[in-house]
């Protein structure tokens, strides 16, 4: 994907993170600096097309912002409509999630015995301008939740590879099932 047609604050964050991604290949020393940059992108609410920003009735979008070509990086948008969440589910690759718009919770779990998630911690909220981690080092498995029933909520996710292809999981609470999926991306309205 070209970044020139990118709003300056996208185009700051790709530019930002692909300098920090050729040059650190540790994750416990890239993590934090792609979430300062993170952090300064979602601190504005002004740069977000408005045709990824739409809500669907039924269930969340994922829209994608930026695609790495070579698929070390991608950026999304997630627009939660009211009450719409998640499944259990993980990544399999690091990620950074911005807050723009609204709020979510987050639940993380563990894999215990059999595939069943069970719940670590308190749900955490997230609130504008907040940032949090996923990896499969630090914790991967979680679900999300718009935090509000009237209203849309939108985060921004970077991840570290393109997540619209990556083979991921599902993890049924009641079951313990595992099923594999690739999330792909909503189209947005022109």
């Amino acid at each position: 994907m070209n970044v020139d047609g990118l709003h300056p604050a996208l185009r700051t964050f790709v530019h930002g993170a692909t300098q920090i991604l050729l040059t650190e290949t540790l994750e416990e020393l890239f993590l934090p600096r792609v979430g300062e940059l993170m952090r300064a992108l979602v601190s504005h609410d002004n740069w977000l097309d408005p045709a990824c920003a739409q809500n669907h009735p039924s269930f969340y979008q994922q829209y994608l912002l930026y695609a790495d070509p070579s698929d070390r990086l991608s950026v999304v948008s997630f627009v939660w409509g009211p009450g719409q969440s998640t499944p259990i589910h993980d990544h399999t690759v690091w990620g950074v999630i911005g807050m723009l718009r609204g709020s979510e919770y987050a639940q993380q779990y563990d894999v215990g015995v059999g595939g069943r998630p069970n719940p670590v911690g308190h749900e955490l909220r997230l609130m504008p301008g907040d940032v949090e981690y996923v990896s499969p080092h630090l914790g991967d498995v979680h679900q999300v939740r718009n935090a509000y029933s009237d209203r849309v909520s939108i985060s921004i996710h970077a991840y570290g590879g393109n997540i619209g292809k990556i083979k991921r999981h599902v993890f049924a609470a009641d079951t313990g099932n595992v099923k594999e999926f690739i999330s792909g991306y909503a189209t947005p309205a022109n």
